[in-house]
C-alpha cells in the first residue's frame, strides 16, 4: 500500500490512537508519531504541566503547530494519533479536512473510554469531579467534529488492537479504492 497517503487517527482519550497507530505504522513500514509526544518534547515538559501553566487554550496552541508541523510530512509518509480535543478548534478541523492525508476516526463508546481511561492520571480533563459525566459531555459536542472530518470510521469497543487495525486497514483500502474509482470516473466524462 504505497500509494496510501499520510494516514492521521483521530477520536476520544481511550479509543486506542496510540496503539492502533503504531500497529498501522508497522503494517505500513512508516514512521509514528503521537502529537501529544510531540508536544511534550517540544515544551520539555508533560501535559499536565502544560494545562497547569498554561490552562487548555495553551495546550490548544501548541497542538495546532504541532499538527502543522506534522502535516508537513509528505515526502515520508507518517501515522499520526492525535489528541482527543484536536477537533475543538475550527482551525484544525480545516487543517485535517484540507490536507491530503487520511482521517481516521476511531469510535469509542462512553462506556468503552470510562473503561479504558480509568487508570490513567494522565489526562488532566478527567482529574476534577464525575469521569463518566466528563467523557459523556466531550463526546457530545467531539462525536460530530470526528465525523466532520473523517474519512474512514472504525469502531473500537470490544476489539483486540490487532483486529482494530486490521479492520482500518482495510477501511483504509476501501476508501482509496472507491476514491481512485471516483477520479477515474471524473476523467473519463
Amino acid at each position: 500500500m504505497t500509494n496510501v497517503p499520510n494516514i492521521i487517527l483521530v477520536g476520544p482519550m481511550g479509543a486506542g490512537k496510540t496503539t492502533i497507530g503504531r500497529l498501522l505504522s508497522q503494517s505500513l513500514a512508516r514512521e509514528f508519531y503521537d502529537s501529544d509526544k510531540v508536544i511534550e518534547e517540544n515544551a520539555g515538559a508533560d501535559i499536565p504541566w502544560i494545562f497547569d501553566k498554561e490552562g487548555e487554550e495553551g495546550f490548544r496552541k501548541r497542538e495546532t503547530c504541532t499538527l502543522v508541523q506534522m502535516l508537513n510530512h509528505q515526502d515520508d509518509r507518517i501515522v499520526l494519533a492525535t489528541g482527543g480535543g484536536i477537533v475543538t478548534r475550527d482551525e484544525n478541523r480545516k487543517l485535517l479536512c484540507d490536507s491530503n492525508a487520511l482521517v481516521v476516526y476511531l469510535y469509542a463508546s462512553v462506556a468503552q473510554q470510562l473503561h479504558r481511561t480509568s487508570k490513567s492520571n494522565h489526562r488532566p480533563l478527567l482529574q476534577n469531579g464525575n469521569p463518566k459525566a466528563t467523557l459523556k459531555k466531550l463526546f457530545q459536542v467531539r462525536d460530530p467534529l470526528y465525523r466532520e472530518v473523517a474519512n474512514v470510521i472504525v469502531e473500537t469497543d470490544s476489539r483486540h488492537p490487532k483486529s482494530v487495525a486490521n479492520k482500518a486497514l482495510d477501511a483504509i483500502k476501501r476508501h482509496l479504492k472507491t476514491e481512485k474509482t471516483l477520479f477515474n470516473a471524473n476523467v473519463n466524462r
